[in-house]
């Protein structure tokens, strides 16, 4: 039976109940096995033989033994499981192609796998499929039918990679963080702010757009490249679809390495969305500016010298990010020619 109507509070609750339940089974079981060894020895005590105890108890002799040694129930996996037949050929074939298609199964791509001359079932393409679901690759057919946005579906990323837990920077450049900001400029004019902040040198570089496309955010990759005054070897950016597509290419292009954020982790983005606070308040909201991204760039290439040439930074004990490039730069020593 299916009930339809349940409020989504009664629906999370039944499922991290289900989740408590499937948690806590193995201690379950191993609770009820003690209890059958516990009752079978006082039948014992009572005067019943090892057999008749264990048939007053339900339970085989053999097993009333087993369980008396270790009562915690033991993995029924297979030691020996069947490895996987498919060819890292055919694993390169079947993940773009569920990405094309992610509402198919095995019965639509493996017979899109045999046109193309490989010899596998759908029974296999199917167990592909379920791995790539298990990574976390692609996202399973019926989650998709419960959540209908998810059908916009985006192309893959072929260039950028998942931020490593823990990665360590200690250069200017070593990672600049990317994000966007909203920003009503009159009641009926809004404007998109790209930031580029990096952590290390606390220098921003921004520009304004009439919209967050992938292709904005290429160009604006150009400006990142041409005003910060250090090599940028990796960047880091949200899961926005503006930062993919073309501006993947172009971070391809100059060999900048692009890192995503996991999913709904902001804090993540921490430096740049403070960096966003200040061009809000600092900029947007206390200068009169015109309306036209055009008319408005050259404004706020003004602010972004002052903030990197003139603004103190607490971070920095008091000296703008021009002037801790130049105090590191002097006190890194010149290469010897000797190396």
């Amino acid at each position: 039976m299916q009930v339809f109507g349940l409020s989504g509070q009664i629906i999370k609750n039944g499922r991290a109940a289900s989740r408590l339940l499937a948690a806590q089974t193995p201690n379950i079981e191993a609770a009820r096995r003690r209890d059958a060894v516990a009752r079978w020895l006082r039948a014992r005590g009572d005067g019943l033989n090892a057999e008749q105890a264990a048939r007053a108890v339900g339970v085989p002799r053999s097993t009333l033994y087993r369980w008396g040694k270790d009562a915690a129930p033991k993995s029924r996996r297979p030691h020996r499981v069947r490895p996987k037949t498919w060819t890292p050929a055919l694993r390169q074939a079947v993940e773009p192609l569920r990405q094309d298609f992610p509402m198919w199964g095995r019965a639509k791509i493996g017979p899109l796998l045999r046109a193309e001359g490989f010899e596998v079932s759908d029974a296999t393409v199917g167990r592909m499929l379920a791995e790539l679901v298990a990574r976390g690759v692609v996202q399973a057919v019926p989650t998709l039918r419960r959540r209908p946005y998810a059908r916009r579906w985006t192309a893959k990323r072929r260039f950028a990679r998942r931020l490593p837990r823990g990665l360590a920077v200690t250069e200017p450049g070593g990672l600049v963080q990317l994000d966007t900001v909203f920003v009503n400029l009159t009641p009926t004019k809004a404007i998109k702010h790209f930031t580029a902040y990096d952590p290390i040198a606390k220098w921003t570089v921004g520009k304004a757009f009439n919209r967050a496309s992938a292709q904005a955010a290429a160009a604006f990759l150009g400006k990142i490249v041409a005003d910060m005054p250090f090599p940028v070897k990796a960047i880091q950016v949200d899961g926005g679809s503006e930062f993919m597509a073309e501006f993947e290419v172009a971070c391809q292009t100059k060999a900048i390495t692009l890192y995503v954020l996991p999913p709904r982790s902001p804090q993540m983005n921490g430096a740049v969305e403070r960096c966003n606070g200040a061009w809000r308040y600092e900029f947007y909201e206390t200068y009169d500016l015109p309306s036209g991204v055009d008319q408005l760039n050259p404004i706020l290439d003004s602010y972004q010298h002052l903030y990197n040439h003139h603004r103190p930074h607490g971070a920095l004990a008091g000296r703008t990010p021009a002037q801790y490039l130049a105090r590191q730069s002097a006190r890194t020593p010149p290469p010897s020619h000797m190396s």
